[in-house]
């Protein structure tokens, strides 16, 4: 099964991936993995990927591509992948097409697990972390016991800027705007899958667990 995994931030896409790879044991592609991998090889295409890296600048669309086909091309990808970050332009899902098509492959589903955006603020913005130990605490699905006021060691609870409600709101709008065009494609193409990713976890699993039942 060849899948490409969709989501806003705070949808539970991560949770999502590692129990599709768990079930089906296909390996979970993830762009910043694919990179990491290629530049670890010491391909050409990982050199110049880890050049602009270096530099902070983003890796252009021909080098992520081309390492996108090495890394489907691989063995282990021959029962099947699970996307994950890439495609995240039109154009680049077009270039997709053409790598699947020469490794005489297809997209089975599009999975896009979608939660409206006002939940996805609140799961986002919720997020509280104790400056002494570091625990993670949410204010919503999993709150400290006294407001502010770490349960494991009595430290000061906060919330880190990228976590405040005007940054979570831009980065959402950011991602709206570029997820769109992409999930309109994948409609056309007939591959998109919407699973509604504002159910508790386990349901969320068993859609997907329906969807790609048919497919094993």
């Amino acid at each position: 099964m060849n899948i490409v995994l969709m989501g806003l931030p705070g949808a539970g896409k991560g949770t999502q991936a590692e129990k599709i790879v768990d079930q089906y044991g296909i390996p979970h592609i993830s762009t910043g993995d694919m990179f990491r991998a290629a530049i670890k090889e010491g391909t050409e295409l990982g050199m110049k990927a880890k050049s602009f890296m270096d530099n902070g600048d983003l890796v252009p669309d021909e080098v992520t591509i081309g390492i996108v086909r090495e890394r489907l091309s691989k063995e282990d990808c021959d029962k099947g992948f699970l996307l994950d970050g890439f495609p995240r332009t039109v154009a680049q899902a077009e270039a997709l097409e053409n790598i699947l098509s020469d490794l005489n492959k297809n997209i089975d589903y599009v999975i896009n697990i979608d939660v409206e955006k006002d939940i996805l603020l609140e799961r986002l913005t919720g997020r509280r972390i104790c400056k002494s130990c570091g625990a993670t605490y949410h204010l919503v699905f999993n709150p400290p016991s006294q407001e502010g006021v770490c349960d494991r060691c009595g430290g000061e609870l906060y919330q880190r800027a990228d976590d405040n409600a005007e940054t979570v709101q831009n980065r959402l709008d950011v991602n709206i705007k570029q997820t769109q065009p992409l999930l309109s494609f994948y409609e056309e193409k007939g591959y998109l899958r919407n699973i509604n990713g504002q159910q508790d976890i386990d349901v969320v699993s068993a859609e997907i667990d329906k969807l790609l039942g048919g497919l094993s």
